[in-house]
Protein backbone atom coordinates (compact mmCIF):
# COMPACT_ATOMS: atom_id res chain seq x y z
CA UNK A 1 0.00 0.00 0.00
CA UNK A 2 1.37 3.57 -1.10
CA UNK A 3 -0.06 6.35 0.74
CA UNK A 4 0.83 10.29 0.10
CA UNK A 5 2.44 10.91 4.22
CA UNK A 6 4.42 8.93 6.99
CA UNK A 7 1.42 8.73 9.45
CA UNK A 8 -0.76 6.92 12.33
CA UNK A 9 -3.50 6.83 9.59
CA UNK A 10 -1.57 5.59 6.27
CA UNK A 11 -0.39 2.36 8.50
CA UNK A 12 -3.87 1.94 10.09
CA UNK A 13 -5.18 1.95 6.36
CA UNK A 14 -2.22 -0.65 4.98
CA UNK A 15 -3.11 -2.97 7.80
CA UNK A 16 -6.84 -2.56 7.17
CA UNK A 17 -6.57 -3.69 3.08
CA UNK A 18 -4.07 -6.95 4.86
CA UNK A 19 -7.02 -7.75 6.31
CA UNK A 20 -8.00 -8.79 10.25
CA UNK A 21 -7.13 -12.11 9.70
CA UNK A 22 -3.64 -11.53 7.96
CA UNK A 23 -2.63 -8.97 11.11
CA UNK A 24 -3.86 -11.23 13.71
CA UNK A 25 -1.90 -13.77 12.65
CA UNK A 26 1.75 -11.82 12.57
CA UNK A 27 3.86 -13.79 14.47
CA UNK A 28 6.86 -10.97 14.57
CA UNK A 29 6.75 -7.16 12.73
CA UNK A 30 10.19 -4.87 12.52
CA UNK A 31 9.97 -1.09 12.24
CA UNK A 32 12.23 1.89 12.72
CA UNK A 33 11.97 4.22 16.29
CA UNK A 34 9.31 6.38 15.15
CA UNK A 35 6.64 6.78 17.60
CA UNK A 36 3.49 6.67 15.52
CA UNK A 37 4.32 3.37 14.18
CA UNK A 38 4.95 1.86 17.71
CA UNK A 39 1.91 2.96 18.86
CA UNK A 40 -0.18 1.47 15.82
CA UNK A 41 1.81 -1.46 16.36
CA UNK A 42 1.47 -1.89 19.48
CA UNK A 43 -2.45 -1.37 19.17
CA UNK A 44 -3.17 -3.35 15.76
CA UNK A 45 -0.63 -6.20 16.16
CA UNK A 46 0.13 -6.31 20.09
CA UNK A 47 0.33 -10.58 20.21
CA UNK A 48 3.46 -10.49 17.17
CA UNK A 49 6.78 -9.83 18.42
CA UNK A 50 8.11 -6.43 17.82
CA UNK A 51 12.04 -5.76 16.32
CA UNK A 52 13.43 -2.78 16.12
CA UNK A 53 15.92 -2.80 13.00
CA UNK A 54 19.69 -3.14 13.24
CA UNK A 55 20.12 -1.00 10.11
CA UNK A 56 18.06 2.25 11.83
CA UNK A 57 20.01 1.42 14.97
CA UNK A 58 23.27 1.65 12.90
CA UNK A 59 21.74 4.68 11.08
CA UNK A 60 21.28 7.28 14.51
CA UNK A 61 25.14 5.47 15.47
CA UNK A 62 26.69 7.01 12.61
CA UNK A 63 24.47 10.54 12.35
CA UNK A 64 25.50 10.74 16.05
CA UNK A 65 29.06 10.46 14.84
CA UNK A 66 28.91 12.55 12.13
CA UNK A 67 27.10 15.48 14.50
CA UNK A 68 30.08 15.02 16.98
CA UNK A 69 32.77 15.34 14.26
CA UNK A 70 30.49 18.76 12.62
CA UNK A 71 30.39 20.45 15.68
CA UNK A 72 34.13 19.68 16.56
CA UNK A 73 35.52 20.99 13.20
CA UNK A 74 33.48 24.41 13.78
CA UNK A 75 35.34 24.84 17.42
CA UNK A 76 38.38 23.87 15.87
CA UNK A 77 38.05 26.50 12.75
CA UNK A 78 37.14 28.76 15.67
CA UNK A 79 40.90 28.50 17.07
CA UNK A 80 42.88 28.36 14.03
CA UNK A 81 42.86 26.54 10.59
CA UNK A 82 45.96 24.39 11.76
CA UNK A 83 43.72 22.43 14.26
CA UNK A 84 41.13 22.72 11.71
CA UNK A 85 43.20 20.83 9.34
CA UNK A 86 43.55 17.75 12.01
CA UNK A 87 39.19 16.96 10.47
CA UNK A 88 40.08 17.62 6.98
CA UNK A 89 38.62 14.75 4.31
CA UNK A 90 37.48 12.83 7.73
CA UNK A 91 33.38 13.15 6.86
CA UNK A 92 33.42 9.43 5.80
CA UNK A 93 35.98 7.28 6.97
CA UNK A 94 34.45 7.81 10.76
CA UNK A 95 31.00 6.32 9.15
CA UNK A 96 32.56 3.37 8.10
CA UNK A 97 32.93 0.03 9.66
CA UNK A 98 36.50 0.05 11.26
CA UNK A 99 37.42 -3.59 9.23
CA UNK A 100 36.22 -1.66 6.05
CA UNK A 101 38.90 1.02 5.70
CA UNK A 102 41.37 0.66 4.31
CA UNK A 103 44.80 1.89 2.48
CA UNK A 104 45.18 5.83 3.00
CA UNK A 105 41.90 6.20 5.00
CA UNK A 106 42.44 4.09 7.54
CA UNK A 107 46.00 6.10 8.04
CA UNK A 108 43.82 8.95 8.19
CA UNK A 109 41.11 7.39 10.82
CA UNK A 110 44.97 5.96 12.79
CA UNK A 111 45.72 9.22 13.41
CA UNK A 112 42.77 10.12 14.11
CA UNK A 113 42.25 8.23 16.90
CA UNK A 114 45.55 8.37 18.05
CA UNK A 115 44.88 12.22 18.68
CA UNK A 116 41.83 11.78 20.94
CA UNK A 117 39.76 14.21 19.32
CA UNK A 118 35.91 13.68 20.31
CA UNK A 119 35.18 12.56 16.79
CA UNK A 120 37.70 9.80 17.90
CA UNK A 121 36.08 9.37 20.66
CA UNK A 122 32.75 9.04 19.12
CA UNK A 123 33.72 6.63 16.66
CA UNK A 124 34.79 4.54 19.36
CA UNK A 125 31.78 4.47 21.26
CA UNK A 126 30.43 3.69 17.90
CA UNK A 127 32.57 0.62 17.04
CA UNK A 128 31.81 -0.92 20.70
CA UNK A 129 28.55 -0.95 20.13
CA UNK A 130 28.94 -3.65 17.25
CA UNK A 131 29.88 -6.19 19.86
CA UNK A 132 26.12 -5.72 20.89
CA UNK A 133 25.13 -7.74 18.02
CA UNK A 134 27.22 -10.62 18.84
CA UNK A 135 25.72 -11.94 21.66
CA UNK A 136 22.75 -14.66 21.49
CA UNK A 137 21.19 -14.44 24.93
CA UNK A 138 19.07 -10.95 25.65
CA UNK A 139 20.04 -11.28 29.07
CA UNK A 140 23.41 -10.82 28.25
CA UNK A 141 22.90 -8.30 25.52
CA UNK A 142 20.79 -6.63 27.79
CA UNK A 143 24.23 -6.20 30.50
CA UNK A 144 26.17 -5.13 27.49
CA UNK A 145 23.45 -2.31 26.48
CA UNK A 146 23.50 -1.03 29.74
CA UNK A 147 27.71 -1.24 30.19
CA UNK A 148 27.53 0.78 26.42
CA UNK A 149 25.00 3.25 27.73
CA UNK A 150 26.47 4.17 30.83
CA UNK A 151 29.88 4.78 29.37
CA UNK A 152 27.96 7.05 26.47
CA UNK A 153 26.42 9.18 28.77
CA UNK A 154 29.58 9.71 30.77
CA UNK A 155 31.26 10.66 27.75
CA UNK A 156 29.93 14.55 27.87
CA UNK A 157 29.50 13.69 23.77
CA UNK A 158 25.58 15.26 23.34
CA UNK A 159 25.02 13.12 20.20
CA UNK A 160 26.30 10.04 21.18
CA UNK A 161 24.20 10.41 25.14
CA UNK A 162 21.05 11.22 22.73
CA UNK A 163 21.85 7.60 21.27
CA UNK A 164 22.16 6.27 24.29
CA UNK A 165 18.69 7.62 25.95
CA UNK A 166 17.00 6.62 22.89
CA UNK A 167 18.53 2.94 23.58
CA UNK A 168 17.51 2.87 26.91
CA UNK A 169 13.98 3.79 26.55
CA UNK A 170 13.36 1.28 23.71
CA UNK A 171 15.60 -1.20 25.47
CA UNK A 172 12.80 -4.46 25.57
CA UNK A 173 11.84 -3.85 21.75
CA UNK A 174 15.76 -3.76 20.79
CA UNK A 175 16.61 -6.56 22.56
CA UNK A 176 13.33 -8.40 20.84
CA UNK A 177 16.13 -8.63 18.15
CA UNK A 178 17.77 -11.80 20.18
CA UNK A 179 14.22 -12.97 20.88
CA UNK A 180 14.12 -13.59 17.29
CA UNK A 181 17.10 -15.30 17.37
CA UNK A 182 18.60 -12.33 14.84
CA UNK A 183 16.60 -13.73 12.17
CA UNK A 184 14.31 -10.66 11.31
CA UNK A 185 15.30 -7.43 9.58
CA UNK A 186 13.82 -4.72 7.36
CA UNK A 187 16.44 -5.12 4.51
CA UNK A 188 14.43 -6.29 2.40
CA UNK A 189 11.64 -3.13 2.55
CA UNK A 190 15.13 -0.80 2.95
CA UNK A 191 15.79 -2.15 -0.60
CA UNK A 192 12.12 -1.20 -1.56
CA UNK A 193 12.80 2.39 -0.29
CA UNK A 194 15.40 2.95 -1.90
CA UNK A 195 13.73 1.77 -5.36
CA UNK A 196 11.16 4.39 -4.72
CA UNK A 197 13.44 7.46 -3.77
CA UNK A 198 14.74 6.82 -7.47
CA UNK A 199 11.38 6.71 -8.92
CA UNK A 200 10.32 9.36 -6.80
CA UNK A 201 13.05 11.77 -8.05
CA UNK A 202 12.00 10.76 -11.48
CA UNK A 203 8.46 12.07 -11.14
CA UNK A 204 9.18 15.61 -10.14
CA UNK A 205 7.25 16.15 -13.82
CA UNK A 206 4.29 13.91 -12.43
CA UNK A 207 0.95 16.12 -12.00
CA UNK A 208 -0.38 14.21 -9.53
CA UNK A 209 0.11 11.91 -6.59
CA UNK A 210 -1.85 9.32 -8.33
CA UNK A 211 0.18 9.21 -11.73
CA UNK A 212 3.49 8.39 -8.92
CA UNK A 213 1.72 6.04 -7.36
CA UNK A 214 0.73 4.27 -10.82
CA UNK A 215 4.75 4.22 -11.34
CA UNK A 216 5.67 2.68 -8.15
CA UNK A 217 3.23 -0.13 -8.47
CA UNK A 218 4.44 -1.04 -11.88
CA UNK A 219 8.00 -0.99 -11.15
CA UNK A 220 7.87 -2.55 -7.40
CA UNK A 221 5.10 -4.48 -7.72
CA UNK A 222 6.51 -5.66 -11.88
CA UNK A 223 3.05 -5.20 -13.34
CA UNK A 224 2.87 -6.35 -16.83
CA UNK A 225 3.34 -3.60 -19.12
CA UNK A 226 2.35 -2.92 -23.21
CA UNK A 227 5.22 -3.19 -25.14
CA UNK A 228 4.43 0.27 -26.61
CA UNK A 229 2.79 3.23 -25.34
CA UNK A 230 0.24 3.45 -28.24
CA UNK A 231 -0.36 1.78 -31.85
CA UNK A 232 1.87 2.87 -34.86
CA UNK A 233 0.44 2.36 -38.42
Amino acid sequence: MIGKRRSEKTLRRGLKELGPDLVKGLRFVCSDMWKPYLNVLAAEAGQALHVLDRFHITMHMNQAVDQARRAESTRLRAKSQEEAWRLKHMRWPPLRKGSRVRGEARKKLNALLASKLDTARAWELKEAFLHFWKYKSPIWAGVFLDYWCHRALRSRLEPMQKVARMLRAHEELLLNWFRAKGELSSGAVEGLNNKTRVITRRSFGFRTFKAMQMALYHTLGRLPEPETARRFC
